[in-house]
């Protein structure tokens, strides 16, 4: 079964920072979730980058991610009107080395 990933950008409001990686930090990875790892690309824009076992585990982690984002939404900037807050992209892990 191959690999799944996602890969969320978003950009968090300057006064939110320590509680943005106080949140990320400890929330705990999702059922099927191998692993979290979240990179700042330029100040206060972040992405996660997830690897989940299946596309399957992740659809199932779906309610709770969002769950979890709504605890942050207050600490993020809106990316653009038809993006939101984060801009959110998923597949299957093609080649891995």
């Amino acid at each position: 079964m191959a690999k799944f990933m996602n890969i969320v950008r978003c950009k968090v409001k300057p006064s939110s920072r320590d509680e943005y990686l106080k949140k990320i930090n400890e929330m705990p990875n999702f059922d099927g979730q191998i692993s979290a790892k979240y990179v700042e690309t330029k100040p206060n824009e972040f992405f996660m980058i997830g690897e989940w076992n299946s596309e399957d585990d992740i659809a199932k982690a779906r309610p709770k991610m969002i769950g979890f984002l709504d605890t942050l939404r207050h600490t993020l900037d809106e990316l653009s009107p038809e993006l939101g807050v984060t801009d959110p992209h998923s597949g299957t892990v093609v080649v891995e080395k």
